[in-house]
This record gives C-alpha cells, structure tokens and sequence, in this order.
C-alpha cells in the first residue's frame, strides 16, 4: 500500500488553515481520547477515511486480542531515525534512533528533563500546537512518515491514543465520557456496548456499571485515570501512549494500573514514561534510558530488553542512573 493510498495521508489530510490553537492540558487530553481529532473534525478537516484497509499487508488497524508469538514481538510498530526536536533555537532530543515493536510495553525511562515526555508526545504529533516545535529526522508509524505533510492528524491521534500524568475526566458522566469522542468521530453504532468494552478494558466496567449516568469528577484518581484509558480505548486505537500515568496515585491504585498494563500490551503496542525504576522493570518489555549530554540536550545512551538494561547495562551512565548515581 502506497503512502497515498493510506487513511493517514491524502483525503483526509488536514486543511490549510485549521490548525487546532494551542489548549490547556485539559484540552490536550481531550485528544488523547479522541477529542482534539474530534475537534479538528468539526473546525472544517475532511470527516476521515475508514479503515478499510490494513496499515501493512495483512496487519489489522487495531491489534488482535491473541498472545503474543515470536513473530509479532519483532514486528516494528514505530521507526524513529535520527529524530531530532528543536523548541525555536533550544534543541530539547538530538539523534534518537529506535524501533518500537508491536504489542510490547516500552518503558522510557531517564533524569527530568532529557527529553523523555517530547519524545512520547511526538509519536502522536501532540507538540505540534507548541510554539516553535520542529522535527528533523524520520519518525515512521507502520512504514509510513508521521510528518509527511500530508498526513492526517485526526487520523493520527485515533489510532495513537495518550493518557496523561494527571487524570483529566470531561465535566461529564462516565457514560458520556466514554461515548463523547466516539459520537464525534462517527462511530456511533453500538454505543452502549462500546462504552462497556472501553470500561471493562480499562478494568473499571465492575465499579462504575451502576452508576454510569453519575459524574466522572466524583471518581477517585485511580479511578479517574482508568476511566481515561477506557475512554481512550473506546475509539480503538493501535497504540496507547502513558506519561507517568501512576505518578500521582497511591500504591493500591498504581498496583491496579500496573495490571491493566500487562492485560493491555496483549491488545495494544505501549508506551510509557516513567520516573520510577521499579515500575519500568515490572511492567516494561524494553527500557530506553534517556539523559543529558554535556550540551544539556537529551540524547538516548541505551535501548535493550528491560532484564538486560537493568541487570547488564552496556553504558556506564545508565549503570550510574539505575544505582542512584544521579538522577
């Protein structure tokens, strides 16, 4: 399949003039349910193109519910070749080569301030609305250029969801949560059984099912936090994007996310930033640890399987990271 033949580029590519302006992280989260694409929609983009067609021969849009085999754990979901991001004059990542495989948690890990966050949020074009954002390199999403300038951000951030580091329910119920970006989006069959297949996938469907029509503010925040992952897997994503989603939530709640987590990567291809060790080595496949050259500009030093990374790391800056060296 051809880069123009794909539902990410071409018809549906986003019109001149309708860039989204730049949100709060509220709005932000939005998208990464579905919403920002969903507003892009209704702000005069081309309603997009249905998946119809596979993203690779004879690879489905969205992954199937099966364990994983050896093949699929070397399928490459992500290519990141040589990807650099400037800020106006202030380069924040210089040079991160990495692939990214389908249906493993990968864990980027790394001190404040190395670029961690603005790689994850490249994946899914989320720093486009910041000022003076730029991309170099090539940044490839199952063979096809996600900064093509064609490419479809509606499209984009559908089958790329994010969840953020503070949960960030709409002022809505949990039923219409769920349902909102869906109905915006078209997808508007079934939707009582979609908003209950989010929420049993996000393993919240048994301590919501009763009081669906009662506002999601009223959740706690581990609660909170799943609902988002529900809501961003009500759209049916390929991937889902984590930022430190259990930074802000106590022990039993993070045990909870950490379990959706290992249900989830059989579905989904998983990415996460985090700024705990411990966390990345129960939940992560591959580790990639990111740090701060001495230009002050974050850099990859080491990408391999977690066991390895953590056990026998190849660098000694990522040793000196994960024994408290600094950090």
């Amino acid at each position: 399949m051809s880069l123009s033949d794909s539902s990410l580029v071409g018809a549906g590519s986003v019109a001149a003039g309708t860039e989204a302006a730049p949100g709060s992280e509220g709005a932000a989260g939005a998208a990464a349910a579905g919403g920002q694409a969903a507003a892009e929609q209704t702000a005069g983009v081309r309603p997009r193109v249905r998946l119809s067609e596979r993203i690779a021969a004879g690879q489905p849009a969205t992954a199937p519910s099966v364990n994983r085999t050896a093949a699929v754990e070397r399928q490459v979901v992500f290519q990141s070749r040589n990807v650099s991001v400037d800020y106006g004059e202030k380069r924040a990542i210089d040079s991160v080569t990495m692939d990214i495989n389908r249906n493993y948690a990968t864990a980027l890990i790394g001190p404040s301030g190395c670029g961690k966050t603005t790689f994850l949020r490249c994946l899914n074009r989320m720093n486009d609305s910041i000022p003076g954002f730029s991309l170099g390199g090539e940044l490839l999403y199952h063979g096809h250029d996600l900064y093509d300038a064609r490419a479809n951000r509606v499209e984009v951030r559908r089958r790329i969801g994010m969840v953020f580091q503070k949960p960030n329910p709409f002022p809505k119920s949990i039923y219409d949560n769920i349902a909102w970006a869906a109905r915006n989006l078209g997808m508007r069959d079934g939707m009582d059984e979609r908003v209950e297949r989010a929420l049993r996938g996000a393993a919240l469907w048994d301590e919501v099912k009763d009081r669906l029509k009662s506002s999601a503010m009223g959740l706690s925040g581990g609660q909170q936090q799943r609902l988002c992952i529900a809501r961003s897997i009500a759209i049916e994503p390929d991937v889902l994007l984590l930022d430190e989603p259990a930074s802000a939530l106590d022990p039993i709640a993070t045990a909870l996310i950490e379990d959706l987590i290992h249900e989830l990567k059989a579905r989904y291809t998983i990415v996460i930033v985090t700024h705990n060790m411990q966390q990345a080595m129960r939940v992560a496949d591959k580790t990639a640890f990111f740090s701060l050259d001495e230009s002050r500009i974050g850099t990859l030093i080491e990408y391999d399987d977690t066991d390895k990374l953590f056990s026998r790391p190849a660098d000694s800056r990522t040793r000196d990271y994960i024994t408290g060296q600094f950090g």
